[in-house]
Protein backbone atom coordinates (compact mmCIF):
# COMPACT_ATOMS: atom_id res chain seq x y z
CA UNK A 1 0.00 0.00 0.00
CA UNK A 2 1.34 3.36 -0.56
CA UNK A 3 2.03 5.08 2.89
CA UNK A 4 2.19 8.66 4.31
CA UNK A 5 5.58 9.76 2.75
CA UNK A 6 4.22 8.35 -0.98
CA UNK A 7 6.73 5.12 -0.38
CA UNK A 8 5.36 1.55 -1.07
CA UNK A 9 5.64 -0.65 1.57
CA UNK A 10 5.17 -4.27 2.87
CA UNK A 11 4.95 -5.66 6.54
CA UNK A 12 3.75 -8.29 8.29
CA UNK A 13 1.32 -6.42 10.97
CA UNK A 14 -0.77 -8.41 13.72
CA UNK A 15 -4.52 -7.68 13.41
CA UNK A 16 -5.41 -4.30 15.11
CA UNK A 17 -7.83 -5.01 17.73
CA UNK A 18 -10.63 -2.39 18.08
CA UNK A 19 -9.61 -1.78 21.69
CA UNK A 20 -6.24 -1.22 21.06
CA UNK A 21 -6.06 2.75 22.14
CA UNK A 22 -3.17 4.65 20.12
CA UNK A 23 -1.85 7.46 21.66
CA UNK A 24 -0.02 10.30 19.61
CA UNK A 25 3.87 10.26 20.26
CA UNK A 26 6.40 12.62 19.92
CA UNK A 27 9.45 11.33 18.55
CA UNK A 28 12.38 13.68 18.33
CA UNK A 29 13.74 12.39 15.50
CA UNK A 30 11.59 12.96 12.34
CA UNK A 31 12.43 10.00 10.23
CA UNK A 32 11.61 7.43 13.46
CA UNK A 33 8.08 9.55 13.73
CA UNK A 34 7.46 9.16 10.32
CA UNK A 35 8.78 5.19 10.56
CA UNK A 36 5.96 5.08 13.27
CA UNK A 37 2.96 6.76 11.60
CA UNK A 38 3.64 4.22 8.40
CA UNK A 39 3.40 1.60 10.73
CA UNK A 40 0.02 2.72 12.62
CA UNK A 41 -1.71 3.95 9.43
CA UNK A 42 -0.37 0.86 7.67
CA UNK A 43 -1.96 -1.77 10.73
CA UNK A 44 -4.91 0.33 10.92
CA UNK A 45 -5.74 0.05 6.90
CA UNK A 46 -5.63 -3.72 7.06
CA UNK A 47 -8.06 -4.27 10.00
CA UNK A 48 -10.08 -1.95 8.32
CA UNK A 49 -9.43 -4.05 5.10
CA UNK A 50 -10.47 -7.55 7.09
CA UNK A 51 -13.24 -5.34 8.68
CA UNK A 52 -15.21 -4.05 5.88
CA UNK A 53 -15.12 -7.36 4.35
CA UNK A 54 -16.73 -9.25 6.81
CA UNK A 55 -19.50 -6.12 6.84
CA UNK A 56 -23.02 -7.04 7.30
CA UNK A 57 -25.04 -5.92 10.48
CA UNK A 58 -24.51 -2.13 9.77
CA UNK A 59 -26.80 -0.08 7.29
CA UNK A 60 -23.31 1.30 5.78
CA UNK A 61 -21.87 1.05 1.70
CA UNK A 62 -18.47 -0.22 2.43
CA UNK A 63 -17.29 0.57 -1.42
CA UNK A 64 -15.94 3.87 -1.02
CA UNK A 65 -13.10 3.43 -3.37
CA UNK A 66 -13.89 5.60 -6.22
CA UNK A 67 -14.09 8.58 -3.35
CA UNK A 68 -9.99 8.16 -3.28
CA UNK A 69 -10.16 10.34 -6.43
CA UNK A 70 -11.02 13.61 -4.20
CA UNK A 71 -7.82 12.68 -2.34
CA UNK A 72 -5.99 15.89 -3.09
CA UNK A 73 -9.19 18.00 -1.75
CA UNK A 74 -8.32 17.13 1.59
CA UNK A 75 -5.20 19.34 1.80
CA UNK A 76 -8.32 22.03 2.63
CA UNK A 77 -10.10 22.66 5.15
CA UNK A 78 -13.92 22.83 3.98
CA UNK A 79 -16.28 24.63 6.24
CA UNK A 80 -19.78 25.08 5.15
CA UNK A 81 -21.21 27.41 7.92
CA UNK A 82 -24.76 28.49 8.40
CA UNK A 83 -27.50 28.41 5.64
CA UNK A 84 -26.53 26.69 2.03
CA UNK A 85 -28.30 29.15 -0.12
CA UNK A 86 -26.50 32.07 1.33
CA UNK A 87 -22.90 32.80 0.85
CA UNK A 88 -20.86 34.17 3.74
CA UNK A 89 -17.22 35.56 4.08
CA UNK A 90 -15.78 32.40 4.64
CA UNK A 91 -14.41 31.63 0.53
CA UNK A 92 -13.50 27.75 1.05
CA UNK A 93 -16.70 26.23 1.08
CA UNK A 94 -18.26 23.72 -0.98
CA UNK A 95 -22.34 25.21 -1.16
CA UNK A 96 -22.44 25.01 -5.16
CA UNK A 97 -21.99 21.24 -4.53
CA UNK A 98 -24.54 21.00 -1.35
CA UNK A 99 -27.14 22.80 -3.68
CA UNK A 100 -26.40 20.66 -6.29
CA UNK A 101 -27.20 17.75 -4.31
CA UNK A 102 -29.96 19.18 -2.61
CA UNK A 103 -31.91 20.04 -6.17
CA UNK A 104 -31.11 16.39 -6.70
CA UNK A 105 -33.31 15.18 -3.95
CA UNK A 106 -35.70 17.89 -4.01
CA UNK A 107 -36.70 16.43 -7.65
CA UNK A 108 -36.39 12.94 -6.33
CA UNK A 109 -38.66 13.78 -3.67
CA UNK A 110 -41.35 15.79 -6.00
CA UNK A 111 -40.61 19.71 -4.32
CA UNK A 112 -40.41 22.74 -6.44
CA UNK A 113 -36.95 24.02 -6.24
CA UNK A 114 -38.04 27.51 -5.22
CA UNK A 115 -40.43 25.63 -2.59
CA UNK A 116 -37.83 24.02 -0.65
CA UNK A 117 -34.90 24.61 2.01
CA UNK A 118 -32.48 21.83 3.40
CA UNK A 119 -29.09 21.49 4.05
CA UNK A 120 -26.49 18.88 4.27
CA UNK A 121 -26.44 17.04 8.13
CA UNK A 122 -23.11 15.29 9.92
CA UNK A 123 -25.59 11.97 9.71
CA UNK A 124 -29.40 10.86 9.77
CA UNK A 125 -29.75 11.72 13.44
CA UNK A 126 -29.06 15.52 13.14
CA UNK A 127 -32.02 15.65 10.50
CA UNK A 128 -33.91 13.87 12.77
CA UNK A 129 -33.33 16.97 15.93
CA UNK A 130 -33.53 19.18 12.90
CA UNK A 131 -36.97 18.00 11.93
CA UNK A 132 -38.62 17.35 15.35
CA UNK A 133 -37.65 20.84 16.18
CA UNK A 134 -39.40 22.71 13.03
CA UNK A 135 -42.66 20.50 14.38
CA UNK A 136 -42.00 21.34 17.99
CA UNK A 137 -41.50 25.30 17.00
CA UNK A 138 -44.10 25.42 14.66
CA UNK A 139 -46.67 23.47 17.35
CA UNK A 140 -45.33 24.50 21.07
CA UNK A 141 -47.79 22.50 22.35
CA UNK A 142 -47.65 19.53 20.34
CA UNK A 143 -47.29 15.87 21.30
CA UNK A 144 -44.46 13.86 19.58
CA UNK A 145 -45.85 10.33 18.42
CA UNK A 146 -43.27 8.01 17.07
CA UNK A 147 -43.55 3.77 16.84
CA UNK A 148 -41.26 1.45 19.41
CA UNK A 149 -39.22 0.56 15.99
CA UNK A 150 -38.39 3.98 15.35
CA UNK A 151 -34.37 4.88 15.77
CA UNK A 152 -33.03 4.99 19.08
CA UNK A 153 -32.32 9.23 18.48
CA UNK A 154 -36.30 9.74 18.93
CA UNK A 155 -36.77 9.21 22.18
CA UNK A 156 -33.28 10.60 22.70
CA UNK A 157 -34.47 13.66 21.07
CA UNK A 158 -38.32 14.04 22.84
CA UNK A 159 -35.78 14.49 25.90
CA UNK A 160 -33.50 17.10 24.73
CA UNK A 161 -36.58 19.37 23.43
CA UNK A 162 -38.69 18.31 26.63
CA UNK A 163 -41.38 17.09 24.51
CA UNK A 164 -44.30 15.08 25.69
CA UNK A 165 -43.59 11.79 24.10
CA UNK A 166 -46.16 8.48 22.77
CA UNK A 167 -44.59 5.57 21.45
CA UNK A 168 -46.90 3.62 19.40
CA UNK A 169 -46.79 0.26 19.55
CA UNK A 170 -45.91 -1.69 16.26
CA UNK A 171 -47.14 -4.81 14.03
CA UNK A 172 -44.99 -7.93 14.03
CA UNK A 173 -43.65 -6.63 10.47
CA UNK A 174 -42.35 -3.22 12.49
CA UNK A 175 -44.53 -0.76 10.82
CA UNK A 176 -46.25 1.40 13.23
CA UNK A 177 -49.73 0.22 14.06
CA UNK A 178 -52.27 2.93 13.42
CA UNK A 179 -54.63 1.99 15.60
CA UNK A 180 -52.48 1.86 18.53
CA UNK A 181 -51.97 5.93 17.02
CA UNK A 182 -55.88 6.76 16.82
CA UNK A 183 -56.54 5.67 20.39
CA UNK A 184 -53.76 7.74 21.66
CA UNK A 185 -54.63 10.65 19.39
CA UNK A 186 -58.46 10.32 20.57
CA UNK A 187 -57.06 10.71 23.69
CA UNK A 188 -55.24 13.90 23.02
CA UNK A 189 -57.26 15.55 20.59
CA UNK A 190 -57.15 19.27 22.83
CA UNK A 191 -53.29 19.21 21.48
CA UNK A 192 -51.32 18.73 18.08
CA UNK A 193 -49.72 16.01 17.06
CA UNK A 194 -45.79 15.73 15.77
CA UNK A 195 -45.47 12.12 14.70
CA UNK A 196 -42.17 10.92 13.06
CA UNK A 197 -43.15 8.24 10.05
CA UNK A 198 -40.62 5.56 10.04
CA UNK A 199 -39.56 5.01 5.82
CA UNK A 200 -37.70 1.95 6.71
CA UNK A 201 -37.24 1.15 10.68
CA UNK A 202 -33.67 0.25 11.73
CA UNK A 203 -34.01 -3.00 12.95
CA UNK A 204 -36.86 -4.93 9.93
CA UNK A 205 -36.30 -2.31 7.72
CA UNK A 206 -40.76 -1.68 7.94
CA UNK A 207 -42.24 1.18 6.08
CA UNK A 208 -44.79 2.94 7.84
CA UNK A 209 -47.82 3.66 5.73
CA UNK A 210 -47.90 7.17 5.53
CA UNK A 211 -51.69 7.73 3.76
CA UNK A 212 -52.82 5.69 6.53
CA UNK A 213 -51.45 7.73 9.02
CA UNK A 214 -52.80 10.72 7.91
CA UNK A 215 -55.94 9.46 7.26
CA UNK A 216 -56.33 8.25 10.96
CA UNK A 217 -54.95 12.13 11.66
CA UNK A 218 -58.15 13.19 9.19
CA UNK A 219 -60.67 10.30 10.93
CA UNK A 220 -59.37 11.77 14.62
CA UNK A 221 -60.09 15.34 13.04
CA UNK A 222 -56.90 16.95 12.79
CA UNK A 223 -56.66 19.42 10.37
CA UNK A 224 -53.02 20.11 8.45
CA UNK A 225 -52.53 23.16 10.76
CA UNK A 226 -52.86 20.73 13.62
CA UNK A 227 -50.18 18.40 12.76
CA UNK A 228 -46.66 18.12 11.23
CA UNK A 229 -44.98 14.64 10.15
CA UNK A 230 -40.91 14.51 9.76
CA UNK A 231 -39.82 11.25 7.80
CA UNK A 232 -36.87 9.43 8.95
CA UNK A 233 -36.03 7.91 5.80
CA UNK A 234 -32.72 7.19 6.73
CA UNK A 235 -31.93 4.08 4.78
CA UNK A 236 -34.80 4.22 2.25
CA UNK A 237 -34.66 7.60 1.13
CA UNK A 238 -33.28 6.85 -1.51
CA UNK A 239 -34.21 3.49 -2.66
CA UNK A 240 -38.23 3.46 -1.87
CA UNK A 241 -38.44 6.52 -4.60
CA UNK A 242 -36.76 4.40 -7.33
CA UNK A 243 -38.46 1.52 -6.96
CA UNK A 244 -41.64 0.49 -9.61
CA UNK A 245 -44.34 0.91 -6.66
CA UNK A 246 -43.58 4.29 -6.63
CA UNK A 247 -43.49 7.02 -4.13
CA UNK A 248 -43.98 5.49 -0.40
CA UNK A 249 -43.37 9.57 0.74
CA UNK A 250 -43.16 12.36 -1.00
CA UNK A 251 -43.58 16.59 -0.57
CA UNK A 252 -47.02 15.79 -2.37
CA UNK A 253 -48.66 15.26 0.56
CA UNK A 254 -48.59 17.09 4.05
CA UNK A 255 -45.59 16.31 5.22
CA UNK A 256 -43.04 19.00 6.47
CA UNK A 257 -39.79 17.28 6.71
CA UNK A 258 -37.35 14.54 5.47
CA UNK A 259 -34.07 13.39 6.60
CA UNK A 260 -31.47 10.54 5.46
CA UNK A 261 -27.92 9.21 5.97
CA UNK A 262 -25.80 9.57 2.73
CA UNK A 263 -23.32 7.07 4.02
CA UNK A 264 -25.60 4.29 4.23
CA UNK A 265 -27.16 3.42 0.35
CA UNK A 266 -25.27 5.94 -1.34
CA UNK A 267 -22.12 5.34 0.29
CA UNK A 268 -19.76 7.93 1.79
CA UNK A 269 -16.10 7.47 3.60
CA UNK A 270 -17.63 9.53 6.37
CA UNK A 271 -20.89 9.94 7.97
CA UNK A 272 -23.43 12.76 6.56
CA UNK A 273 -27.08 12.77 5.89
CA UNK A 274 -29.52 15.42 3.90
CA UNK A 275 -32.51 16.99 6.07
CA UNK A 276 -35.01 18.78 3.64
CA UNK A 277 -38.32 20.98 4.68
CA UNK A 278 -40.64 23.17 3.42
CA UNK A 279 -39.26 26.86 2.31
CA UNK A 280 -42.26 27.86 4.39
CA UNK A 281 -41.02 26.64 7.65
CA UNK A 282 -36.86 28.21 7.24
CA UNK A 283 -37.91 31.55 9.34
CA UNK A 284 -39.11 29.58 12.31
CA UNK A 285 -35.00 28.46 13.54
CA UNK A 286 -33.36 31.05 11.00
CA UNK A 287 -30.90 34.03 13.35
CA UNK A 288 -28.95 36.47 11.03
CA UNK A 289 -24.96 36.27 12.32
CA UNK A 290 -23.28 39.54 11.05
CA UNK A 291 -19.79 38.32 11.89
CA UNK A 292 -20.28 35.70 9.87
CA UNK A 293 -22.55 37.22 7.15
CA UNK A 294 -24.61 34.37 6.77
CA UNK A 295 -27.92 33.14 8.80
CA UNK A 296 -28.09 30.12 11.61
CA UNK A 297 -30.34 28.22 10.76
CA UNK A 298 -28.95 24.27 11.01
CA UNK A 299 -28.69 22.55 13.92
CA UNK A 300 -24.55 22.99 14.16
CA UNK A 301 -22.98 25.96 12.97
CA UNK A 302 -19.74 24.41 11.23
CA UNK A 303 -20.26 22.07 8.93
CA UNK A 304 -18.28 19.95 7.12
CA UNK A 305 -17.57 21.10 3.59
CA UNK A 306 -16.09 18.16 1.89
CA UNK A 307 -19.49 15.93 3.04
CA UNK A 308 -21.66 17.13 -0.05
CA UNK A 309 -18.55 17.12 -2.45
CA UNK A 310 -18.12 13.30 -1.39
CA UNK A 311 -22.48 13.24 -2.42
CA UNK A 312 -22.37 15.19 -5.22
CA UNK A 313 -19.95 13.12 -6.38
CA UNK A 314 -21.02 9.82 -5.73
CA UNK A 315 -24.54 10.26 -7.38
CA UNK A 316 -22.62 11.20 -10.51
CA UNK A 317 -20.98 8.48 -10.59
CA UNK A 318 -23.91 6.08 -9.88
CA UNK A 319 -27.11 8.61 -12.12
CA UNK A 320 -30.70 7.60 -11.24
CA UNK A 321 -29.64 4.45 -13.53
CA UNK A 322 -27.07 2.94 -11.29
CA UNK A 323 -28.41 3.39 -8.15
CA UNK A 324 -31.44 1.77 -9.36
CA UNK A 325 -29.86 -1.26 -10.41
CA UNK A 326 -28.21 -1.36 -6.88
CA UNK A 327 -31.39 -1.37 -5.57
CA UNK A 328 -32.56 -4.27 -7.57
CA UNK A 329 -29.50 -6.50 -7.02
CA UNK A 330 -29.70 -5.70 -3.18
CA UNK A 331 -33.39 -6.32 -3.00
CA UNK A 332 -31.96 -9.88 -5.33
CA UNK A 333 -29.58 -10.46 -2.94
CA UNK A 334 -31.56 -9.83 0.65
CA UNK A 335 -34.00 -12.73 -1.07
CA UNK A 336 -31.38 -15.04 -1.52
CA UNK A 337 -29.94 -14.84 1.58
CA UNK A 338 -33.60 -14.88 3.17
CA UNK A 339 -34.46 -18.43 0.75
CA UNK A 340 -31.39 -19.68 1.54
CA UNK A 341 -31.57 -19.25 5.84
CA UNK A 342 -35.41 -20.69 5.18
CA UNK A 343 -34.19 -23.62 3.57
CA UNK A 344 -31.58 -23.97 6.45
CA UNK A 345 -34.68 -24.11 8.88
CA UNK A 346 -33.88 -20.86 10.36
CA UNK A 347 -36.42 -18.09 11.28
CA UNK A 348 -36.07 -15.53 8.71
CA UNK A 349 -38.72 -12.55 7.85
CA UNK A 350 -37.68 -9.61 4.99
CA UNK A 351 -40.33 -7.27 4.30
CA UNK A 352 -41.51 -6.60 1.22
CA UNK A 353 -39.07 -4.79 -1.18
CA UNK A 354 -36.46 -4.42 1.72
CA UNK A 355 -32.96 -4.99 2.29
CA UNK A 356 -32.68 -6.11 5.74
CA UNK A 357 -33.49 -9.75 6.53
CA UNK A 358 -34.46 -10.46 10.25
CA UNK A 359 -33.50 -13.96 11.32
CA UNK A 360 -33.13 -15.78 14.80
CA UNK A 361 -29.78 -14.37 16.38
CA UNK A 362 -26.80 -17.18 16.63
CA UNK A 363 -25.45 -18.75 20.01
CA UNK A 364 -21.84 -18.61 19.16
CA UNK A 365 -20.89 -14.56 19.94
CA UNK A 366 -17.74 -15.20 17.81
CA UNK A 367 -19.90 -15.18 14.78
CA UNK A 368 -21.43 -12.20 15.84
CA UNK A 369 -18.96 -10.85 16.28
CA UNK A 370 -16.93 -11.82 13.13
CA UNK A 371 -19.32 -10.73 11.00
CA UNK A 372 -20.52 -7.25 13.07
CA UNK A 373 -24.52 -8.44 13.22
CA UNK A 374 -26.55 -6.01 15.12
CA UNK A 375 -28.71 -8.24 17.19
CA UNK A 376 -31.78 -7.76 19.41
CA UNK A 377 -33.04 -9.53 22.05
CA UNK A 378 -33.51 -13.36 20.06
CA UNK A 379 -33.06 -11.91 16.34
CA UNK A 380 -30.27 -10.55 15.07
CA UNK A 381 -30.26 -8.93 11.61
CA UNK A 382 -28.17 -8.34 7.65
CA UNK A 383 -28.29 -5.49 6.07
CA UNK A 384 -27.38 -6.18 2.47
CA UNK A 385 -25.86 -3.48 0.95
CA UNK A 386 -24.18 -2.37 -2.57
CA UNK A 387 -20.77 -3.59 -1.10
CA UNK A 388 -22.72 -7.01 0.17
CA UNK A 389 -21.93 -9.18 -2.41
CA UNK A 390 -23.26 -12.81 -3.26
CA UNK A 391 -20.22 -14.42 -2.38
CA UNK A 392 -19.76 -12.94 1.12
CA UNK A 393 -23.03 -14.01 1.59
CA UNK A 394 -22.25 -17.51 0.81
CA UNK A 395 -19.09 -16.71 2.84
CA UNK A 396 -21.22 -15.87 5.86
CA UNK A 397 -23.51 -19.00 5.38
CA UNK A 398 -20.47 -21.78 5.18
CA UNK A 399 -19.35 -20.24 8.11
CA UNK A 400 -22.68 -20.40 10.67
CA UNK A 401 -24.89 -23.35 8.94
CA UNK A 402 -22.58 -26.20 10.15
CA UNK A 403 -21.79 -24.32 13.68
CA UNK A 404 -25.59 -23.78 13.86
CA UNK A 405 -25.64 -27.71 12.90
CA UNK A 406 -23.26 -28.50 16.15
CA UNK A 407 -25.44 -25.82 18.67
CA UNK A 408 -28.76 -28.17 18.28
CA UNK A 409 -27.69 -31.42 17.24
CA UNK A 410 -28.08 -33.29 20.79
CA UNK A 411 -31.79 -31.56 21.12
CA UNK A 412 -30.87 -30.36 24.45
CA UNK A 413 -30.69 -26.91 23.24
CA UNK A 414 -33.98 -25.46 20.79
CA UNK A 415 -33.91 -22.67 18.60
CA UNK A 416 -35.81 -19.83 19.99
CA UNK A 417 -39.15 -19.14 19.57
CA UNK A 418 -39.44 -15.74 17.47
CA UNK A 419 -43.10 -15.80 16.49
CA UNK A 420 -44.00 -12.85 18.67
CA UNK A 421 -41.23 -11.30 17.07
CA UNK A 422 -41.07 -11.87 13.52
CA UNK A 423 -44.74 -13.66 13.37
CA UNK A 424 -45.57 -17.32 13.32
CA UNK A 425 -45.57 -17.75 9.21
CA UNK A 426 -41.53 -16.58 9.99
CA UNK A 427 -40.80 -18.93 12.54
CA UNK A 428 -39.07 -21.94 12.23
CA UNK A 429 -39.06 -22.97 15.94
CA UNK A 430 -40.30 -26.98 17.14
CA UNK A 431 -43.65 -25.30 17.53
CA UNK A 432 -44.52 -23.84 14.36
CA UNK A 433 -41.95 -25.01 12.32
CA UNK A 434 -43.96 -28.04 11.59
Amino acid sequence: METLSGKKVSMNTKEMESSDVVEPRDEECVEDRMDYLIKIVTQFHDHLKERASHYLGYPANQDCNDYVALSSLLKFHINNVGDPLKESVNGVHSKRFEIGVLDWFARLWNIEKDAYWGYVTNGGTEGNLHGLLLGRELLPTGILYSSKESHYSIPKIARMYRMDFETIASLESGEMDCIDLKSKLIINKDRPAIINVNIGTTFKGAVDNLDLVLQTLEDCGFSHDQFYIHCDAAIYGIIAPLLDQGHTYTFKKPIGSVSISGHKFLGSPIPCGIQMTRKSYRHVLSNNIEYIHTIDNTISGSRDGHAPIFLWYGLNMKGCKGLQKDVENCIKNARYLRDRLKHAGISTMLNEMSIIVVFERPLDHEIVHKWQLQCLGNMAHIVVMPHVAREILDNFLDDLLPKRNTWYQDGKVLPHCLAEDIGISNCACSIHGK
